[in-house]
């Protein structure tokens, strides 16, 4: 592994690397702490659009593993800013620190930053995969219901970063993956593609019913992304009415399931809120382990851990 980009670019067996070492790194630090794997290492958090969870648990995971994290907001303390070329900006970082984390839009962006930089890149959320929210809720899961092969996993919602992303990790973990989305909101089509090559082990539908139905997890996100009371915003209220989890949808589900979301959650609009504070602890459990798998990343990456 070079680079952290989406979670095609994994194979299982990285997968499964990367989960372990998380599982070893979170109880060191419950424990006492870990070691200071990252001794004399620098990595730039840059952040092109607001976020909460991504950035702190970067900047704690930095810092608990010895190194020195720098965040920077791209669009108004970097000259990439003001127009200077994506490729300029990453060959500069590229020789001041060890690794380089970007939260911003355009995939294909990353990817170029990736190109020029010289060293590891990490995807700390693009419009097309988000994989650190992923593998930790890959490591939740697992942690929560033991091996995840054979696992039936269920993700709710648009068919954006996350769902393309949890399609792929979910395959490539092992486990049954069902998509449930409105027609117009699929996911990416190289994902689709991707998710192809296992067969009946993935299933697309645009039925909530059918898709939780015997689900051992079921995952959601935000889906209405737009401005309150916008044209866009009162359309995607409509096209997905019956895509909240709701009490009596989850009851198709397996008695035990576990709910998990990426956060910040719109109580109301994806998830119910009795259903969100009746697996409060998964959810944030969910969002501590975004920290113990980044750190793993790190630590693979940095430390050849």
């Amino acid at each position: 592994m070079k680079n952290l980009l989406k979670m095609s670019d994994l194979t299982p067996a990285e997968v499964v690397h990367i989960l372990d070492v998380a599982d070893q790194l979170k109880a060191e630090q419950k424990a006492g702490g870990t070691a200071p794997l990252l001794a004399g290492k620098t990595v730039a958090l840059m952040f092109s659009k607001s976020s909460t969870r991504t950035r702190t648990s970067f900047e704690v995971g930095v810092y608990q593993l010895g190194g020195l994290g720098n965040y920077m907001n791209a669009a108004t303390e970097l000259q990439a800013g003001r127009g200077e070329p994506l490729k300029d900006t990453a060959r500069v970082l590229g020789r001041y620190y060890d690794c380089v984390v970007w939260r911003t839009y355009r995939q294909r962006d990353l990817e170029e930053f990736a190109e020029y930089a010289g060293v590891p890149v990490i995807n700390g959320l693009t419009d097309y995969a988000h994989p650190c929210q992923v593998l930790a809720d890959l490591m939740t899961i697992r942690e929560r219901r033991g091996p995840l092969e054979g696992q039936k996993l269920c993700f709710v919602g648009d068919g954006s970063s996350m769902a393309n992303s949890l399609i792929v990790g979910g395959l490539l973990a092992g486990m049954q993956v069902t998509c449930v989305c409105p027609s117009s909101y699929r996911p990416a089509a190289d994902v689709l593609m991707f998710a192809h090559k296992y067969g009946s082990r993935f299933h697309l539908t645009n039925d909530p019913a059918e898709g939780v139905q015997d689900a051992d997890v079921v995952v959601t996100a935000v889906w209405n992304t737009a401005a309150p009371g916008t044209r866009e915003s009162e359309e995607r209220l409509r096209e997905f009415a019956g895509y909240q989890l709701t009490g009596s949808l989850l009851q198709g589900a397996k008695p035990d399931h576990m709910v998990l979301h990426c956060l910040p959650a719109r109580r109301g609009e994806e998830i119910s809120t009795a259903v969100f504070e009746s697996h409060a602890d998964e959810i944030f459990t969910e969002a501590e382990n975004r920290l113990h798998v980044q750190k793993a990343v790190l630590a693979i990456l940095l430390a050849g851990k």
